[in-house]
């Protein structure tokens, strides 16, 4: 999900701070379908960051993009599932 949100903002002319930084009005095209302005003219993902392994969301919050989604749109359980489906499941 992080490369994906690279790849859309790189796209879009979106830094890994929310601003703007592009060239053409045509990246601004439709940029609330992925997108919500938020003060200060900063971008902020339409999204919820969801996994039972809490350290899956601490590296995409240590990534390069990570302070550009929202701390609350982050849910994680308390352990994971060790890869064993069954466990994740019920």
């Amino acid at each position: 999900g992080a490369k994906f949100w690279e790849v859309i903002s790189d796209e879009h002319g979106i830094d890994p701070t929310g601003t703007y930084h592009g060239e053409s009005d045509l990246q601004m095209e439709r940029i609330n379908a992925f997108y919500n302005e938020a003060s200060g003219g900063r971008y902020v993902p339409r999204a919820i960051l969801v996994d039972l392994e809490p350290g899956t969301m601490d590296s995409v919050r240590a990534s390069p993009f990570g302070s550009l989604f929202r701390p609350d749109n982050f849910i994680f359980g308390q352990s994971g599932a060790g890869n064993i489906w069954a466990k994740g499941h019920y």
